[in-house]
């Protein structure tokens, strides 16, 4: 796992740097996984692959400040669901995503529900304890879906503030919820509905 780690940390790097080659070793490492997630949600080619030129060019556009706090599959793998969803939400979906869309979506187990609420119920008490302006921003940022630049200027104050106030914030949940979790924690978050 380490190792993978440190691959990651050498290709974000190169990206800061310029170097196109880490984008396409990022792009082929993790395109199929990412399309594939998106495709099974759309069952929409066209989309699914704007979605994931979408995602390349931000990443290529943010690449001097990208900030990744969890492993890069994660991070990319949260960025396609917020897209696809926030792609629904626009109402830019065709028909046909709403056709049979339990046979789309596998029911949780009891067991598995039952982890989630217990999750819910130890995340939202974390969050309940953070301070107050740390809190509000975490919340701006997770269950409302506003850039770092939305909520400096909500908030009236600097996007490096918002990104403490979220390094703070992701460092208390991953502290009480357990690094195990921590892919859970940041999924279940980011791509959280409203």
């Amino acid at each position: 796992m380490r190792e993978l780690h440190t691959n990651e940390l050498m290709l974000l790097q190169k990206l800061r740097e310029d170097d196109v080659s880490a984008l396409d070793e990022i792009y082929h490492r993790y395109w199929q996984h990412l399309y594939t997630a998106s495709y099974n949600i759309l069952k929409d080619k066209a989309a699914c692959e704007d979605i994931l030129q979408d995602l390349f060019l931000d990443i290529w556009q943010k690449r001097k400040t990208l900030d990744i706090a969890v492993s890069l599959r994660a991070y990319l793998a949260t960025s396609v669901r917020y897209n696809v969803f926030r792609y629904i939400k626009k109402g830019t979906a065709r028909e046909l995503l709403y056709d049979k869309v339990d046979e789309r979506f596998t029911p949780a187990s009891a067991e598995a529900m039952m982890q989630q609420k217990e999750l819910d119920i130890l995340i939202e008490n974390a969050v309940a304890g953070l301070p107050g302006k740390c809190q509000e921003v975490y919340r701006l940022s997770r269950e409302e879906m506003l850039s770092h630049k939305e909520i400096a200027s909500r908030l009236d104050i600097s996007i490096k503030t918002v990104e403490n106030h979220l390094t703070i914030a992701l460092r208390k949940l991953r502290t009480v919820v357990g690094d195990y979790n921590t892919f859970l924690l940041l999924l279940l978050f980011f791509c959280k509905k409203n």
